[in-house]
């Protein structure tokens, strides 16, 4: 006889009908860890676990506002609720209707020991952290080779800066192995020259998830160092031994890629304003330079024997200009003098009155007779006219009475 074959949701179905009449199923009391809590709308979320197994549960909103106390990630707490199975993924869960606190669990309790440890020896001392360079050439990441964390990372510092390099160093992030994997990359990494700063990063997930990166292997193999390690572990919320140890930590994957990657349109910005102001400054100095060279070719040309020399031409013609000037002005005046005094004695000159119709009367040495005294007769005389002259001889000689 060939069984009868049931597809999912009856087979689903009949599992649920079983575990919903089950009298313990019904009202069940789970002593457990918390784990990968999540708060969404509808209620919380999350996973009871102990060393052996785990149980994911459920708290809407109706119980969860009753709660006295917040829940956490590490909580050890008694649940109570029932268990049926989640028909859409085929698994069982626990629906809570109310949870007793029992303190803080195995996983919290070993995070403040070591954590207590190390702060104690020294290792989160921020004095003996490494500064993140500013201007970094290569960039190590250490994550998983896949997923969004490694996406991420490379978009956005393809994005902010694409003259950086970017190594990825492949790793396990969660599992028994992870943590030895990662120390072996960080002393991998140490013995190159030309990487300039790590990133250590893993996406968010519970407690156990990321416990590698709480492990004490891993937090001494990032103080170890001698190259700067960025710590990028979970979500903002989440923290890990290596946050604390790390020389700086980023709240999530993507924000350590925004920390350690120079974003170039700053560079650029900055580069435009030195530019600028470089501008400014040379275009400055070459007009001062300018006016001194001008004021040094005016001086050289100054005191040069050609301007000397042109001067003093100038001199020479302006007082040979003034010399001729003078002259000329003393020669004017002087003719004028002469010309005034030549007049007056024009005007008292003898021969003037032979214009007038008189005569002058010379005797044989041409001496002018002014009397009759100087004369007899028969002497010879010469006798003067304004248009000639004559010789007369003197008939006689009568002296007015």
């Amino acid at each position: 006889m060939q069984l009868k074959a049931l597809n999912v949701s009856e087979i689903t179905d009949y599992i649920k009908r079983m575990m919903d009449n089950d009298i313990i199923l019904r009202n069940v009391r789970v002593r457990g860890e918390i784990s990968n809590l999540k708060y969404h709308s509808t209620g919380i979320y999350f996973t009871l676990k102990d060393e052996v197994a785990s149980l994911k549960c459920v708290m809407f909103n109706e119980y969860s506002r009753l709660l006295n106390f917040t829940l956490q990630d590490g909580m050890s707490v008694i649940a109570t609720g029932r268990i049926t199975v989640y028909e859409k993924s085929g698994t069982y869960q626990l629906y809570v209707q109310s949870i007793q606190s029992e303190g803080i669990g195995a996983l919290y309790l070993a995070f403040n020991k070591l954590k207590e440890k190390l702060e104690k020896e020294g290792l989160f001392d921020s004095d003996k952290k490494e500064p993140i360079p500013k201007h970094p050439k290569k960039i190590a990441v250490v994550t998983s080779p896949t997923g969004a964390v490694i996406r991420d990372i490379i978009t956005i510092s393809r994005r902010r800066n694409p003259t950086v390099d970017i190594l990825v160093v492949p790793v396990l992030v969660q599992g028994s192995s992870a943590a030895d994997e990662i120390c072996n990359a960080l002393r991998i990494l140490n013995k190159r020259e030309d990487i300039d700063v790590i990133i250590l990063a893993r996406g968010g997930g519970s407690l156990e998830e990321i416990w590698p990166f709480n492990e004490e292997k891993v937090a001494r193999c990032i103080y170890a160092s001698r190259i700067p390690v960025v710590s990028a572990v979970g979500h903002e919320t989440d923290f890990t031994i290596s946050d604390f140890v790390a020389d700086l930590r980023a709240p999530t994957p993507s924000a350590a890629a925004e920390i350690v990657v120079p974003d170039i349109k700053v560079y650029q910005r900055e580069l435009f304003l030195l530019k600028t102001k470089l501008l400014t400054l040379m275009t400055a100095e070459l007009n001062r330079k300018k006016k001194e060279f001008e004021g040094l070719k005016r001086a050289l040309y100054l005191n040069s024997p050609t301007k000397k020399s042109e001067i003093l031409r100038h001199k020479v013609e302006n007082l040979t200009a003034s010399l001729y000037n003078e002259m000329l002005s003393i020669y004017q005046h002087k003719r004028n003098d002469f010309l005034i005094l030549a007049e007056k004695l024009n005007s008292l000159s003898p021969l003037k009155v032979l214009t007038r119709g008189y005569t002058i009367v010379l005797d044989k040495q041409e001496k002018v007779i002014s009397s009759v005294k100087d004369i007899k007769p028969y002497d010879e005389i010469k006798i003067l006219f304004k248009n000639g002259k004559a010789k007369a001889i003197v008939q006689e000689v009568k002296e007015n009475e």
